[in-house]
């Protein structure tokens, strides 16, 4: 087999960092070679054609990795040497370059925020802002526990949300099969039936007639178009301008509406007292808390209390006045700033409104089955009135 020149950097004590080329038929064999000279492999390098990828990319497993990495931190492991296990025991290909990369740039001398901000596609902001926040005070483990509370929370809500709308679009799915069924297959041939029976047939008899002769000629068209047309529907909701324009129509909606602002604004005070807690500074964080904001009018209102907070003015008045805050968030407020202690206040405010929604969420779920049932069945119900009642007509004629 041909030899072949690899890219390794490489550490060993007291040189440090080092690159070597070791010549070497396969890349084992040439860690195998480095290793054997006292080296510690750090990264890995030669010369690959490009690769094309069909689906599309693992996305980095954030939680994951900050679970693993507290758990082994907590064991008594320093920070270099877990993540160098956790890198091991990874089998993703893209998660291990982002495993070497950290490696890499710790073993350089560079902090875990340093080397997190070099892969911004798999750590936040906000996840690099409350390690950095954590890095001054040494206080990695009690970083990532927030952090993991954090998403702990916004997944529970999300799951919430999610799991009381299975069973709606389940009904919805099934109601639209029905239907499909009943206009592709069994009206087409009951239109033939009533065409048999000659010119004397009702009025309805003649709806169905026309129905089932324009299915049967232009079924496969019809077939199609409707595929199209639910691709070309699903194909936009994955367009973040399909997605705004439903969401600003949501909006307008009084009681959807208030209930999607109070969501909004649960989130912001549970990221904004996160990174409070961490240490961020408080413009600091609601800069990066602005994202979450998706309404627009929402954003001109925190950037219009920022500039307040900027100038010197009361926290809980500025988010009053900005129009950020409920009645029990500015009460909850006052107090946490009076205490000097707003990141915890700020997360009991949204515990508070996590409940609520909670229960708003489960009193529409109740209310909206039974009218989606009723709404589907009426149609349901009306084209099977459709198709019998020239039955009806006929019999009633011959009597």
């Amino acid at each position: 087999m041909a030899q072949r020149t690899f890219d390794l950097k490489a550490y060993r004590a007291p040189e440090g960092l080092v690159r070597l080329r070791p010549e070497a038929a396969t890349l084992e064999e040439a860690v195998h070679q480095v290793e054997a000279q006292g080296y510690r492999v750090v990264s890995t390098g030669s010369f690959t054609l490009p690769t094309f990828r069909l689906t599309r990319p693992r996305r980095f497993p954030l939680t994951l990795f900050s679970q693993e990495l507290l758990s082994l931190l907590d064991a008594g492991l320093p920070l270099l040497e877990g993540i160098e296990i956790l890198a091991r025991k990874e089998r993703d290909a893209a998660a291990r370059e982002v495993y070497a990369s950290l490696t890499r740039q710790l073993y350089e001398g560079k902090s875990l925020s340093q080397a997190l901000q070099a892969h911004p596609d798999a750590f936040p902001a906000l996840y690099i802002a409350t390690i950095r926040a954590s890095e001054k005070t040494s206080d990695l483990k009690s970083a990532l526990s927030r952090y993991l509370v954090y998403r702990e929370q916004l997944d529970g809500v999300r799951k919430k949300i999610v799991n009381a709308a299975i069973y709606p679009v389940f009904l919805i799915v099934v109601g639209a099969a029905v239907i499909l069924f009943l206009l592709a297959y069994v009206i087409p041939r009951f239109s033939r039936v009533y065409e048999e029976l000659g010119d004397d047939i009702p009025a309805m008899s003649r709806l169905l007639m026309l129905w089932g002769q324009y299915f049967e000629a232009h079924g496969a068209w019809i077939m199609v178009g409707l595929l199209l047309g639910v691709a070309g529907a699903a194909f936009l909701l994955t367009r973040p301008a399909t997605r705004n324009w439903l969401w600003q129509r949501l909006w307008r909606i009084p009681a959807i509406g208030e209930q999607f602002k109070l969501y909004q604004l649960t989130r912001f005070y549970r990221t904004l007292g996160m990174l409070l807690r961490g240490g961020v500074p408080l413009v600091s964080a609601m800069d990066m808390t602005a994202g979450l904001l998706i309404q627009p009018s929402m954003e001109a209102d925190l950037r219009a209390a920022r500039q307040r907070i900027s100038e010197g003015q009361p926290i809980a008045e500025s988010l009053t006045r900005c129009q950020l805050t409920t009645e029990v968030a500015e009460g909850m407020l006052r107090v946490g700033e009076r205490s000097g202690n707003l990141g915890e206040m700020m997360e009991r405010i949204a515990r508070f409104y996590d409940e609520e929604i909670a229960r708003w969420v489960e009193w529409f779920t109740r209310m909206f089955e039974p009218l989606l049932m009723i709404v589907i069945g009426a149609v349901i119900g009306g084209i099977v009135l459709l198709m019998y009642m020239p039955i009806f007509e006929l019999a009633g004629s011959i009597q």
